[in-house]
């Protein structure tokens, strides 16, 4: 039941995530796409004609709001409120109910698991009082600046949660520090700076144009955030990103090619040319990254092959606690990912798995929670390497 719940939660997250990334998208390209003519009415910064589903629509912005309160109101708040809830139970379902599996790295950092969770929960609310401080100071008048800082801060959370987690999980981490960055901006900014406006509207005051300023500035943040976190959330599923050595310096590089992709479409959306270096920039940083991520030779790949039975030895050893079809590890009902290694042609087939988790990254075991050494691993690569035999 477990399980079924964790299904139905990540589905919930990824749908809900989707329709905040769509309105996310849409509106930047909306307000990019405006063009003022010579017939526009004073307070409107344009129009956007488009066609959708056999119809076309006219698409009128007004600068601050409109002389008066429309009969109705559409709001765009419960799909970013609904991803960052979904993600919460998620992290709390799998990373919190079994954090000295998934959460603990001792290999990283040694700390009970209900240090590891405080220090998890504090730091995504630490990093949003950063973010926000920062926007609030004089320094969130200077945008350049102002993103300068924002990416050092990125920066600094990646280097900082690879300290004390283990790769997959400080990747994880950075998914859900970056989301609370962008829920905090709907939930703190511009859903109540739009409301404020409503207010001012039905009581017949003038709304105040920096409250419209300050929301724009913080949707327009998280459209740029928006291709790096999505990034960060499937990367779980690729070691060679979080498992390496300088996985920090991975979600440094994607950080900026996620950024650039962004900046492509929303310079063209505003009729400033596609600019197609900005995808050449990025596929250069993305190239970077790769070979940044390359793993250097373990020390003993050379040697010759391990016999099957050695082989096994460290699979029963290492592996098996979650990797069977009756798994030993509490908490643990179900062999992750189905994966099972309780007979040979089970270990054979998953030799290309057993590479790229167990000898080219140190992804697994998870938190190396059994404790599997440098010299079990060059044993595994060095079978690998002759084929990955039963012999």
């Amino acid at each position: 039941m477990i399980d079924w719940v964790e299904l139905l939660i990540r589905w919930l997250h990824v749908v809900a995530g989707i329709a905040w990334i769509g309105s996310s998208f849409y509106f930047i390209f909306l307000d990019a796409s405006l063009v003022k003519t010579s017939d526009t009415p004073d307070g409107v910064a344009g129009d956007s004609w488009q066609v959708h589903g056999g119809g076309f629509y006219r698409m009128r912005k007004f600068l601050v709001a409109p002389g008066e309160m429309p009969a109705e109101l559409h709001w765009f708040k419960y799909e970013a409120y609904t991803t960052w809830l979904s993600g919460f139970f998620l992290l709390g379902l799998i990373y919190y109910l079994n954090a000295g599996l998934y959460l603990v790295d001792r290999g990283v950092m040694d700390m009970t698991p209900a240090v590891a969770i405080a220090v998890s929960a504090g730091s995504l609310a630490a990093g949003w009082l950063v973010y926000h401080g920062l926007c609030r100071s004089p320094l969130g008048d200077n945008e350049k600046l102002l993103a300068a800082l924002g990416y050092i801060l990125l920066v600094a959370a990646a280097w900082g949660y690879t300290q004390v987690f283990g790769g997959r999980a400080a990747y994880v981490h950075m998914g859900a520090l970056v989301g609370s960055i962008m829920v905090g901006n709907v939930f703190f900014v511009i859903i109540p700076n739009q409301k404020i406006v409503v207010a001012d509207l039905i009581a017949g005051r003038a709304p105040d144009p920096d409250l419209g300023r300050r929301a724009k500035q913080r949707s327009l943040h998280n459209n740029y955030l928006t291709l790096p976190v999505v990034f960060v959330m499937i990367s779980g599923h690729y070691p060679m990103t979080y498992a390496s050595q300088w996985n920090w310096l991975v979600l440094a590089g994607i950080f900026i090619a996620g950024g650039l992709v962004r900046h492509f479409f929303n310079m063209k959306h505003a009729g400033r040319g596609a600019q197609y270096w900005l995808w050449l920039a990025a596929g250069v940083v993305v190239a970077g990254v790769a070979a940044l991520s390359a793993r250097e030779p373990r020390p003993g790949m050379s040697a010759g092959a391990a016999s099957f039975a050695e082989i096994s030895a460290i699979i029963e050893t290492r592996c098996t606690v979650c990797h069977s079809a009756t798994p030993r590890y509490e908490g643990i009902t179900t062999p992750p990912l189905g994966v099972v290694f309780d007979t040979p042609g089970d270990i054979t087939s998953q030799a290309t798995r057993i590479q790229a988790q167990a000898v080219a990254s140190d992804a697994m075991p998870l938190g190396n929670v059994t404790g599997m050494t440098e010299a079990e691993r060059a044993a595994l690569a060095a079978w690998i390497a002759a084929g990955a035999s039963v012999k």
